[in-house]
C-alpha cells in the first residue's frame, strides 16, 4: 500500500519534468533559428553594401560613356546613313543600363533601410517554419540573370529571370526581366515564344522602359515568322506611339528595307 502511494506521488513530478524538457527544447530551437536568421541577415547586409558600391561605380562609368558618345554624335555632320542602327543601339543600351543602375541603386538603398529596421524587431518564428528570406535578394537575382544573359548562358538566365518574376513581380525591374525572357526566346529562334513574352511586357508593364523595345522586337519576330502584314502594322504602331524613340528610328529603317526589297528589279521580275 505504501509502495503504491509513493508511486502515485511521483507521477506528477515526472509529468512536470517532461513538460519542462519539451519547453526547453522549443526554446533552444527558437534560439537556434534566431541565430540563423541573424547570420543570414548579416551576410545579406554585406552583399547589399558591396552591390551599392559596385552599382555606384558602374553608374558613374556609364554616365561618362553616355556623355562622351553624345558629344561624338554632335560632332558628326555626314556619313551617318550606314551607322544609324549601330549608334542608336549603343545609345539605347547605354541609356537602358543607366536607368537600370539607377533603379537598382534606389532599390538597394530602400532595402538596406528596410533590413536595418527589421533587424531591430525580428518577429518570433515557430520551429520548422520556412522564412521568406530564403529567396535571393531581388537585385542579386536580377544581376545574375543579366550577367548570364550577356554571357550567352540563356538557359540559366531564363531560370533566373523566371525566379525574379516569381518572387518580385511588382518591382521596377520586373518588366525588364520579362523583356529579357523574350530576348532569350528570340535569340534561340523561338519567335512565337518571344512574341508571347513581348506581349506580356506590353500588357503588364506598359509603363516600363522596355515597352518600346518589346513592341519593336515583336514586329521583328512577326516578320521572321513570315507574317509581313502583322509585322508592318506593329512597327507602324510603334512609330505612332513613340515617334522620337530610338526604337522608332529602327522601325523606320526596317520598313524602308522591306519597301526597298519589294520594289527592287529582281523582285518585280519574279512577280511578273
Amino acid at each position: 500500500m505504501l509502495a503504491l502511494l509513493g508511486l502515485w506521488c511521483a507521477l506528477p513530478a515526472f509529468g512536470v519534468s517532461k513538460e519542462i524538457i519539451q519547453l526547453q527544447t522549443q526554446v533552444q530551437a527558437l534560439q537556434d533559428q534566431m541565430s540563423r536568421m541573424q547570420q543570414s541577415f548579416d551576410e545579406r547586409m554585406g552583399v547589399m553594401k558591396n552591390l551599392i558600391e559596385q552599382t555606384t561605380d558602374n553608374m558613374n562609368k556609364v554616365t561618362a560613356a553616355v556623355n562622351s558618345l553624345q558629344k561624338t554624335l554632335s560632332q558628326q555632320n555626314s556619313d551617318m546613313g550606314a551607322k544609324v542602327d549601330q549608334v542608336s543601339t549603343q545609345v539605347q543600351a547605354l541609356h537602358d543600363s543607366l536607368d537600370e543602375l539607377r533603379a537598382r541603386l534606389n532599390k538597394l538603398n530602400t532595402q538596406l533601410d528596410q533590413f536595418t529596421a527589421q533587424q531591430q524587431n525580428l518577429p518570433p518564428q515557430t520551429p520548422g517554419a520556412n522564412p521568406a528570406a530564403l529567396a535571393p535578394p531581388p537585385d542579386v537575382l536580377y544581376n545574375n540573370g543579366l550577367r548570364d544573359y550577356n554571357s550567352g548562358k540563356y538557359d540559366i538566365a531564363s531560370q533566373e529571370f523566371g525566379d525574379y518574376l516569381k518572387y518580385y513581380a511588382n518591382t521596377d525591374l520586373a518588366g525588364n526581366a520579362q523583356f529579357y525572357l523574350g530576348e532569350i526566346a528570340y535569340r534561340q529562334g523561338n519567335f512565337r515564344g518571344a512574341i508571347q513574352a513581348y506581349d506580356t511586357v506590353l500588357q503588364q508593364y506598359a509603363g516600363g522602359n522596355k515597352a518600346a523595345a518589346a513592341q519593336l522586337k515583336k514586329g521583328f519576330a512577326l516578320l521572321e515568322l513570315g507574317q509581313r502584314d502583322a509585322g508592318v502594322r506593329e512597327l507602324n504602331s510603334l512609330i505612332a506611339r513613340y515617334p522620337r524613340s530610338v526604337e522608332a528610328t529602327q522601325a523606320r529603317e526596317r520598313l524602308r528595307q522591306l519597301t526597298s526589297r519589294k520594289t527592287s528589279p529582281s523582285h518585280r521580275a519574279t512577280a511578273q
